[in-house]
């Protein structure tokens, strides 16, 4: 049996992160996916937008996914490749290079992003309705439906 491991955030969960977990099932007979604790992500400098909880019950319904595990901190990618006999481990291709030194243990693969999907651009798009840019966003239409209003009388 070969097993994969991965980690992640799965904040905003899109299509992006379906096809990387299915292409890395794809490399070996089980999935086990870490996934970045809230807490974790602070010390990352992250703030997700969906807890812990959700996202990691969204990853454990996925059919291509055998087991999740929160990730906790930068050190137990080691200790978690060793815990679950793991033959692959992949990661994201903004990560390239920086776990070459666990192939000493594991195969270890990058894999490109899906192309046109980011959580960060996500994030970015639904910045435009928080707070005052929504309330410009209201002055704004209330500015069109009052032009409309006046082109009609």
């Amino acid at each position: 049996m070969r097993t994969v491991l991965t980690y992640g955030t799965f904040d905003l969960f899109h299509i992006g992160h379906v096809r990387i977990l299915e292409r890395a099932r794809s490399l070996g007979d089980r999935l086990y996916v870490g996934i970045s604790t809230d807490n974790f992500n602070s010390v990352k400098g992250k703030k997700s937008i969906i807890p812990y909880e959700h996202r990691s019950a969204i990853v454990r319904a996925l059919t291509c996914v055998d087991d999740i595990f929160p990730e906790n901190d930068w050190n137990q990618k080691e200790l978690d490749i060793e815990r679950f006999n793991a033959n692959v481990l992949v990661m994201g291709h903004d990560w390239a290079g920086k776990f070459d030194h666990f192939k000493e243990f594991c195969e270890v693969n990058y894999f490109p992003r899906t192309e046109g999907i980011s959580t960060t651009e996500l994030k970015l798009a639904l910045s435009a309705f928080r707070g005052d840019k929504l309330s410009e966003l209201r002055r704004a239409l209330d500015t069109v439906q009052s032009v409309v209003e006046q082109l009609g009388e």
